[in-house]
């Protein structure tokens, strides 16, 4: 697989722009956010249908050890990675399915707006910063 290949990237949209009084989670703000996901997660499906086909067509029986070896072992990153980003498909239905039920944008933890611009360099946020930060200190104290 070509190293330069595009990581699935948030910057192919337009920062939404809120209007005074607006409130927050407006339909205008969700179907921003659902646009954002549902691009994101046609982007990762097209990955992995190229790295299905690049699978299929590099495959090769190498008679060099060293070769076949290299193989395997890019084959294996390519499959860790589309593993990865399986679940982040999986995240990304999950969050589409709160928007459908109008609990988007909203800690999961202690319920306040998690913030648009927040939400836009992670649109699968469920916490909010304060949260998030407060977990993540658990997690290091804990060693988890």
């Amino acid at each position: 697989m070509p190293q330069d290949k595009k990581e699935f990237a948030l910057t192919d949209f337009t920062p939404y722009e809120i209007k005074d009084g607006e409130e927050y989670m407006s339909d205008a703000q969700l179907e921003h956010f659902a646009n954002i996901l549902r691009s994101w997660k046609q982007e990762l499906m097209e990955e992995v249908d190229r790295t299905k086909e690049h699978m299929q067509t590099e495959l090769n029986n190498y008679a060099d050890p060293n070769d076949r070896a290299s193989q395997e072992e890019e084959f294996n990153l390519e499959l860790r990675t589309r593993d990865r980003e399986r679940k982040l498909i999986k995240k990304i239905e999950k969050t589409i399915d709160l928007i459908d039920k109008g609990d988007y944008g909203y800690c999961e933890a202690c319920g306040v707006e998690i913030g648009i611009r927040r939400l836009e360099a992670r649109p699968t946020a469920d916490l909010c910063i304060d949260c998030k930060t407060l977990a993540e200190i658990k997690e290091k104290q804990l060693g988890v």
